[in-house]
């Protein structure tokens, strides 16, 4: 039987832990996570063909809703796809959770109706719950302490490939097909994500595995919500997720209606996102010298820096900034998210290796339900002004740098 460190120490030697070298898992890990941010990215260019389609009004807001619901399935789901890869392994889970994917993606794509297509992007995101449930269970099965951070981290620099190319992609796919052609691209790609993964041995660990008992997942459950770490870094993400919720939703109308840059939106999209990858690799790298407080504590300060200046440029010019002045300060801002949440993730399961699986879905769909929640109703204020985004930004990560700062050291030294 091999143990937890034997799988680390292949893991961080390069060699082959779970059937992969290192680089093959933490690309397939990746992609895996790409499923769930596929069915974001790659339909924000359809907004305008959504409301066209269904009749919805321009200024209601309405398609931004398949953004918010798909956010809340995904929350929902992980409740359950956690304890089950603790009960059956990861790899099951992981089957089960591809194959909802696809029930609810070619749903979406044949939806009659606005309200037909909510309720299959709502499966959607129950789908995509089970490949994001196993993907950061399987890290956690694999790597330890700052050298888990890293990992996520260079998984992050993989996996911000798809905001930058899923809005172009799915422009182009537009541009060629009807809308709904971008669904079945998911499709696709969900089906050859799950062949790739057929490489992928079992990383449950063996002596980890739990019994099917519900009170064994609530005392899991209880344990993430009383044990320091866990609690408080779930509630700063909380924060994070809102702000990331919020701008995904107000991104096409802040870009293309406000700022008055239609047509431009992918290409902007993306090169925000570009910042993305350069910061999480930066994080890997940086949390292997400086730890993994002090990146938290730092980032967190510089985001409410950075939150306060959009507000100003936005408040200054009556709620419809210069472009030039708003963006590459909401691109910085939103860059330093990767010295946050990759570190906030792991972070918050290094004290629960017994049950990740339970406590990634728990802190997880604690983040993502009440993420989308919050950032769902400060979407719905944003309409001509930009003053309604930039404050409810600067309010959010404000509330991060204050929990960041309370929860103290995530990691004694003595367990770096």
């Amino acid at each position: 039987m091999s143990s937890p460190e034997s799988n680390l120490q292949a893991s961080d030697a390069g060699s082959a832990p779970h059937g992969l070298q290192r680089r093959e898992l933490l690309t397939l890990i990746s992609a895996l996570m790409a499923l769930m941010a596929l069915g974001i990215d790659i339909i924000l260019p359809a907004f305008d063909d959504i409301r066209s389609t269904f009749g919805l009004s321009d200024s209601s807001g309405q398609e931004r809703q398949i953004i918010t619901i798909y956010f809340i399935g995904l929350a929902i789901a992980q409740l359950f796809f956690g304890p089950l890869s603790d009960w059956f392994g990861r790899k099951p889970v992981l089957y089960i959770g591809i194959s909802i994917y696809l029930i609810g993606a070619i749903g979406s794509a044949l939806a009659p109706s606005f309200s037909l297509l909510m309720t299959a992007r709502f499966v959607w995101g129950i789908g995509a719950a089970g490949s994001r449930v196993v993907a950061v269970a399987i890290i956690r099965d694999s790597f330890e302490g700052n050298r888990m951070a890293k990992a996520m981290s260079e998984i992050m620099a993989v996996f911000v490939l798809v905001p930058i190319i899923a809005p172009a992609l799915g422009a182009g796919i537009i541009a060629i097909f009807p809308w709904q052609g971008i669904f079945w691209f998911c499709v696709i790609w969900a089906v050859a994500i799950g062949a790739w993964s057929l490489r992928l041995s079992e990383t449950l660990n063996p002596a980890y595995r739990t019994k099917v008992n519900l009170k064994t997942t609530l005392r899991g459950y209880k344990r993430v919500c009383t044990t320091r770490i866990p609690a408080t870094y779930t509630v700063a993400s909380i924060f994070l997720q809102a702000i990331f919720v919020l701008y995904l939703s107000a991104s096409e109308q802040m870009i293309s209606d406000i700022l008055g840059r239609d047509g431009q939106f992918p290409f902007i999209f993306g090169m925000v996102a570009i910042l993305f990858g350069i910061t999480s690799l930066l994080n890997g790298q940086f949390v292997m010298i400086f730890g993994i407080q002090k990146i938290l504590f730092w980032a967190s300060l510089f985001l409410v820096l950075t939150s306060a200046a959009l507000l100003i440029v936005t408040v200054t010019a009556d709620g419809v900034p210069h472009f030039w002045a708003f963006i590459p300060i909401l691109a910085i801002m939103l860059a330093t998210f990767m010295f946050l949440m990759p570190n906030l993730n792991s972070a918050a399961l290094f004290p629960l290796p017994d049950i990740a699986g339970t406590a990634s879905a728990l802190s997880s769909a604690i983040r993502m339900f009440f993420g989308a929640l919050i950032g769902g109703l400060i979407t719905t204020q944003v309409d001509t002004s930009l003053t309604p985004f930039t404050i409810g930004v600067l309010c959010l990560t404000t509330a991060t740098a204050i929990t960041v700062i309370l929860a103290g050291d995530p990691m004694p030294e003595e367990e770096i």
